[in-house]
């Protein structure tokens, strides 16, 4: 099994940090290896809804389909796919460590099937290195942005 965890403090308030993450729309932005989203359900976050994405990792394309499984605005948010030789969940938390700075963390983890699971601690250390780079991202924008 694959199961990384990384975070990062935003200096943003948490209600900007979250809606932020939470919009899939805003997914190119901040993720290095996501090129799209595009919503598959009306464009209202819940569980339930269904975003596919179009993105590159360890040079292969993928498309995928989340699919919300969690929401809590402003707390968590948990989208899973089970399609595809990897099926993913991911998940969103944050956390106000005061009125202007906010703990996002975001965490992968998944059983990869077939030739995928032979590259899984690979994956695992691959996974981290764009997930810090991610947060760094989003972190860069948010901070500018608010």
């Amino acid at each position: 099994m694959v199961d990384v965890m990384t975070e990062i403090k935003i200096r943003c308030p948490l209600e900007k940090v979250s809606e932020y993450a939470a919009n899939p729309d805003n997914a190119p932005e901040w993720y290095d290896n996501i090129h799209s989203a595009e919503w598959q359900t009306p464009k209202l976050l819940a569980v339930g809804s269904r975003i596919a994405f179009k993105a590159q990792f360890l040079r292969r394309e993928l498309a995928y389909v989340y699919e919300v499984v969690e929401f809590i605005p402003g707390e968590k948010l948990v989208m899973s796919t089970a399609n595809g030789p990897f099926p993913m969940e991911t998940t969103y938390t944050w956390e106000a460590i005061d009125a202007s700075t906010t703990l996002m963390t975001l965490r992968n983890k998944g059983n990869p099937t077939g030739f995928s699971k032979l590259m899984a601690p690979f994956m695992s250390t691959m996974m981290r290195q764009a997930n810090k780079k991610d947060l760094k991202k989003i972190k860069e924008i948010l901070e500018k942005r608010f």
